[in-house]
């Protein structure tokens, strides 16, 4: 299984959220992570970058965890960051940004960060 650079957006330090469990599972599973939210500047030791365009490389996959009603100020971002696929969490689907990523030809899917990986599907 090949590593991949992976963005999470909408990154929290709480323990209980996904974003942070899927962090944490990504990195176990020997991803580099990359944790993005403009209102943190760390997340348990690990840099927190404030926006997608402020990441260093080119990312394999984008994880979303923003509520679908708060995607949209983000979705010129995501297309200009050209992922090469995005994975829409429960509660994250946005017809705004699927139709956006169709348009720019950016894979994407609807499914949990979390099940993927722990069914070995990521």
């Amino acid at each position: 299984m090949a590593k991949e650079k992976v963005a999470v957006l909408g990154a929290s330090p709480k323990s209980e959220r996904y974003s942070n469990k899927a962090i944490k599972a990504l990195e176990a599973n020997g991803h580099e992570v990359y944790p993005v939210n403009p209102a943190y500047e760390d997340i348990d030791g690990r840099r927190v970058y404030d926006s997608l365009s402020a990441l260093p490389e080119k990312i394999d996959t984008l994880t979303l965890y923003v509520a679908a009603d708060k995607i949209g100020p983000y979705v010129e971002e995501i297309i200009k960051l050209e992922p090469g696929r995005i994975i829409m969490n429960p509660g994250t689907e946005s017809r705004e940004l699927m139709e956006a990523l169709d348009s720019a030809g950016i894979a994407h899917t609807e499914a949990c960060t979390l099940v993927m990986l722990s069914t070995k599907q990521f």
